[in-house]
């Protein structure tokens, strides 16, 4: 299970990432260097839960 996470942690980091960004971009109280670096940072450690979660939900399908 731990590929799968990697490989999907791969895809939802970047995408995690970049929708903080754009959110931080939105509000300019936050359109700052470090306010944008927060959110970066913000969306790579919420990715690894995600990923576990979403790749303990494709090893149970492909289980059944």
């Amino acid at each position: 299970m731990l590929k799968i996470a990697v490989l999907l942690y791969i895809i939802v980091a970047p995408t995690l990432m970049g929708v903080l960004v754009a959110v931080t971009l939105v509000i300019p109280a936050l359109a700052n260097g470090q306010g944008i670096s927060a959110a970066a940072i913000l969306g790579a450690v919420a990715a690894a839960p995600v990923s576990w979660l979403v790749a303990r939900a494709i090893r149970g399908k492909l289980a059944r």
